[in-house]
């Protein structure tokens, strides 16, 4: 970081964290909506049924943790060269990661700068640092989401999606000006050096390509012999899921809008469902490790 944005981003005061509850039980509420929409279609397969369809292959498995930690490890390089990072942030990126998806979008961010800050020892003005992560890593998502659709245009016609093209187009240059206007705005919006906002869009770009890949041997697995075709449309829209902002356990909204798209009773809608519901039991009980660990931590130093 420069002297200069050192200097600005130093005077920052801490953010304030408010307790809104109601922001909390809005959040669960959709998350048990979603979920609830997936269990009743698991229900219509029936449980028995999907349990014999769990893929036993241990590529699926292998592949689904590395899908989950790809995040984290991701950022983990990223503030490890930034702020020299120990292994010991490992657990307060999967906290940032759980709180995002189980609570409310961003909700980690602000978890996370807090606990930097009590940590004088990384940086003495974290907010920009985690600001410039998170804008860079939008803009990498975007890039990323329109290479998807760029792939999957030529079979978007055949699935009939509810959705024009022209609406898809509209859709399409709203999100280069977003891109183009935060590029062209850049002085003004980042603090980190350009080397460092380099490296750190190779590791967002590097992250997506391997999680996009990830999810496509994912459903591989578990559905043999899918077209790739219906792989490529699955990973785009897989990428606009991701770009919805404040929207937690966004890997329940894709299962849900994939179960719309391709009916309850598809195989690939099966597994879609059973990978989302497997990523949230593994947040709950991330969540409920680190919770625990806080509190023996809370414990030994009162």
């Amino acid at each position: 970081m420069s002297a200069e944005a050192l200097a600005i981003s130093s005077r920052l005061p801490p953010l304030p964290l408010p307790d809104r509850r109601w922001q909390k039980w809005l959040s669960a509420a959709i998350s048990l909506a979603l979920l609830a929409t997936i269990a009743s279609q698991l229900d219509k397969i029936g449980m028995v049924r999907l349990r014999n369809d769990l893929p036993a292959a241990p590529a699926f498995w292998c592949a689904l943790g590395a899908y989950y930690l790809a995040l984290p490890a991701s950022e983990w390089l990223i503030y490890r060269r930034l702020w020299k990072l120990p292994a010991a942030g490992f657990a307060a990126l999967l906290r940032k990661l759980v709180s995002n998806e189980v609570l409310l979008g961003y909700s980690g961010e602000l978890a996370f700068y807090g606990w930097a800050r009590a940590r004088s020892g990384l940086s003495s003005a974290p907010f920009g640092a985690i600001k410039d992560v998170s804008v860079t890593s939008a803009l990498a998502g975007n890039v990323a989401t329109l290479a998807m659709v760029v792939a999957a245009w030529p079979y978007l016609g055949a699935l009939h999606l509810p959705i024009s093209r022209n609406e898809l187009v509209g859709s399409i240059a709203a999100v280069l000006a977003i891109t183009a206007a935060i590029g062209l705005l850049r002085g003004r919006i980042f603090s980190l050096p350009g080397r460092d906002l380099r490296f750190i869009t190779a590791m967002h770009l590097a992250r997506l390509a391997t999680t996009t890949l990830l999810s496509i041997l994912l459903w591989h697995v578990g559905v043999p012999g899918i077209a790739l075709s219906s792989l490529v449309v699955l990973g785009a829209l897989q990428l606009l899921v991701t770009r919805l902002p404040l929207v937690p356990n966004k890997d329940l909204v894709f299962a849900a809008t994939t179960i719309l798209l391709v009916g309850g009773d598809s195989r690939i809608g099966a597994l879609v469902a059973l990978i989302a519901a497997l990523i949230l039991a593994t947040h709950l009980v991330v969540g409920a490790a680190l919770a625990g660990a806080d509190l023996l931590e809370t414990a030994k130093t009162s």
